[in-house]
């Protein structure tokens, strides 16, 4: 029993030193000591040395949370017994502190014969192709990553450019806002790029991400579609993101003035011709206008509800269903129905979109199904 489980041993070690001796490996670093987020590029040269068998090599990174990575190349050049392998990879560590990259590589092994029988031309063509796979166990590699100063939001040499079309609009009007960061480093992308202070109404969308890696680092453009609104004017207040150069060492900030927005006042007048009303409803309001009673009402502005109300039910028996109301179950998500609240009429729906707007952007919670069942109750 010793005897065998030491010949097994013996073979396993020969089988290994076999191994080693079918190519040498060489790695690289950029900088051994990096700042989180600084792009490191990683090279690996692959040269065979047993060129009794035709190799191939599959190589890569393994994944981990502590770093990202992105292959920049894969450079391949000799004979199919003597091949010369160059890879590159771009590396960013996410965390400080003594941080490990570790590898995976696969040796293939054939012979000129199988080769041959296979294919013909490119030999990176190796589908359908029998090879010896042997995984093979490199040593990782170790990185000291430095911290970043304190609050530091992006890393690398970038500058800030926003655009704001105009800064009068009515009530509840959209008004676009768009930030772009571009530069040299890792990807800036931001969770708030707006103050959280100020009570107005934040819309964003998912930013618009655009990289290119290379041996310099990641050429990066990020844009963020926004818009604010709200039912008077107000102010955004000054943005400051605090940067870092990992190249010149230094903190710098990218910066958005403090901006003011002057909102006007919807007249209600304005506000009747936005309501997709059925022309059942229009005709009811010359026979409202008869009474003196109802015009009181409708200057006060409680006509929606009212004429609803005091409709001949013979003539609300062959109303169809309210298209507003259709238009509201149709919503898939609250944002959307909260821009059809402040589109069709934001003076009658005014306690409405508040309550909606501190669903979505404070602590309090809204049954949307039940809210839904309460607009429709509104309008029918």
């Amino acid at each position: 029993m010793k005897n065998n489980l030491g010949k097994l041993l013996f073979t396993l070690l020969y089988g290994l030193w076999l191994q080693a001796e079918d190519f040498t490996h060489h790695f690289t670093l950029s900088n051994s000591s990096p700042y989180i987020k600084e792009g490191v590029v990683l090279t690996l040269d692959l040269n065979q040395t047993n060129h009794d068998k035709v190799l191939f090599f599959q190589f890569t990174l393994k994944k981990s949370p502590t770093y990202t990575f992105h292959r920049l190349s894969a450079k391949e050049r000799g004979a199919n017994n003597a091949a010369k392998i160059h890879y590159a990879y771009l590396i960013y560590p996410l965390q400080q502190g003594e941080l490990a990259l570790h590898f995976e590589l696969t040796q293939k092994a054939t012979t000129e014969e199988n080769l041959a029988y296979s294919f013909s031309g490119d030999r990176d063509n190796v589908k359908g192709l029998t090879t010896l796979d042997t995984s093979i166990k490199l040593a990782p590699l170790l990185l000291q990553v430095k911290p970043l100063p304190d609050g530091t939001s992006v890393v690398g040499d970038f500058n800030l450019t926003y655009h704001i079309k105009k800064h009068q609009a009515n009530a509840y009007e959209a008004l676009p806002f768009q930030v772009i960061l571009k530069g040299l480093g890792y990807p800036p992308l931001l969770e708030n790029i707006l103050p959280k202070e100020g009570n107005f109404t934040r819309f964003e969308e998912t930013p618009i991400v655009k990289v290119v890696n290379s041996l310099k680092g990641t050429k990066s453009s990020v844009t963020y579609p926004m818009a604010l609104s709200h039912h008077e004017s107000f102010d955004l207040n000054p943005l400051v993101i605090k940067a870092f150069n990992p190249k010149t060492k230094q903190s710098y900030t990218l910066n958005i003035k403090k901006q003011h927005f002057n909102i006007q006042p919807v007249e209600p007048k304005s506000l009747v011709d936005k309501i997709d009303y059925p022309k059942t409803l229009q005709s009811d309001f010359s026979w409202l206008t008869e009474s003196i009673g109802y015009i009181v009402v409708f200057v006060a502005g409680y006509f929606t509800a009212l004429s609803l109300r005091w409709r001949p039910k013979e003539k609300y028996k062959q109303t169809k269903k309210h298209p507003l109301k259709e238009k509201i179950n149709r919503c898939r998500d609250e944002k959307a129905l909260l821009q059809l609240l402040m589109a069709t009429d934001a003076k009658y729906f005014s306690a409405d979109i508040e309550k909606l707007e501190k669903h979505l952007y404070g602590k309090s919670k809204v049954n949307i199904k039940q809210f839904k069942q309460d607009l429709g109750e509104k309008v029918q």
